[in-house]
């Protein structure tokens, strides 16, 4: 059967990179944006037999990429699509999947639903929040950590004594992504503790959290906090503060996901954490990160291009 891909406007970049790596061709569709914000998705393509692989991240603007991808499945599906895989990078509204308060909607699972009825055959994506959200598809779905990858890139990158180096999550509910980083980057034969912080996020208001108490030692120790998602920074941004505060050398940050607001690349940069690497699953940030000599950018596409 042959493939197209088709890129979505948050993933051109690795949608070229899957694109020439596998031989695939790349598909055309056009997007058209009206006057009072609506779009349309236009497919210029036969795709009849035709396995179609679409690229898109939910990322913001969230919503507009979002109803891109559902319209472009639509669309796909009434060409006749044989078959629709689904590649997010970054699966938005990941991090809403739990209802926290009375009333709260579980906005992950709609997604899901809406991406299931409209037809497509199967998801991947690239270190979802939590791996629990699998259970919620009916449909196959493939969820890849590429924290083994961004390990041995900085393992190479920094050239640490890894005596001195100690893996740590920057709250409890990221400690299996850290021991996952940690692995890779000590390797089996090594024993090596993962070190964690104690949060309390504060439900009422958005981006909001406290470091508590942390969980290891520390001490003239050179820290890498791994997590998968930074929007605010604030999580990891405490967490290094209370790292210094119990002696570290130096911090550093392994984080998959740069959704990052207005303004928090300037925050990474002016911390006293020394480095922070992250990954293009997000191509489009509201900031241009290139110019932030602290962000280090880590290509994934090749790890897509792997999984199809």
């Amino acid at each position: 059967m042959r493939k197209i891909v088709f890129a979505g406007s948050a993933s051109p970049n690795v949608a070229r990179a899957i694109v020439q790596k596998n031989g695939y061709r790349l598909g055309k569709s056009e997007k058209t944006v009206f006057s009072n914000s609506e779009l349309k998705m236009t497919v210029l393509e036969k795709v009849e037999d035709v396995h179609s692989i679409v690229v898109q991240s939910i990322v913001n603007p969230t919503n507009d990429n979002l109803v891109e991808l559902l319209f472009t499945i639509d669309a796909l599906k009434r060409e006749g699509a044989t078959k629709v895989t689904l590649v997010i990078p970054y699966f938005g509204y990941a991090r809403q999947d739990i209802q926290h308060l009375p009333g709260e909607c579980i906005s992950v699972n709609v997604i899901i639903k809406a991406l299931e009825a409209l037809g497509c055959n199967k998801v991947i994506t690239i270190d979802i929040h939590d791996e629990a959200t699998a259970g919620v598809f009916t449909i196959p779905f493939r969820n890849i950590s590429v924290l083994p990858f961004m390990a041995t890139l900085i393992r190479e990158d920094i050239k640490l004594d890894l005596s001195t180096v100690v893996v740590g999550s920057p709250d409890q509910g990221g400690i299996e992504r850290a021991r996952i980083f940690s692995q890779a980057l000590y390797g089996e034969k090594k024993e090596h503790d993962v070190i964690t912080i104690e949060k309390k996020r504060t439900l009422t208001k958005v981006h909001t959290s406290k470091p508590l108490e942390l969980f290891g030692t520390v001490k003239n120790k050179t820290v890498i906090l791994v997590d998968d998602v930074a929007t605010s920074g604030g999580t990891l941004l405490h967490a290094a503060e209370v790292c210094y505060e119990h002696g570290a050398k130096d911090v550093i940050a392994a984080v998959v996901h740069a959704d990052f607001a207005l303004g928090v690349p300037n925050r990474i940069q002016n911390s006293p954490i020394s480095h922070w690497y992250t990954t293009n699953t997000i191509e489009s940030t509201l900031e241009d990160l290139s110019q932030y000599s602290k962000i280090s950018i880590l290509d994934i596409s090749s790890i897509i291009s792997e999984s199809l």
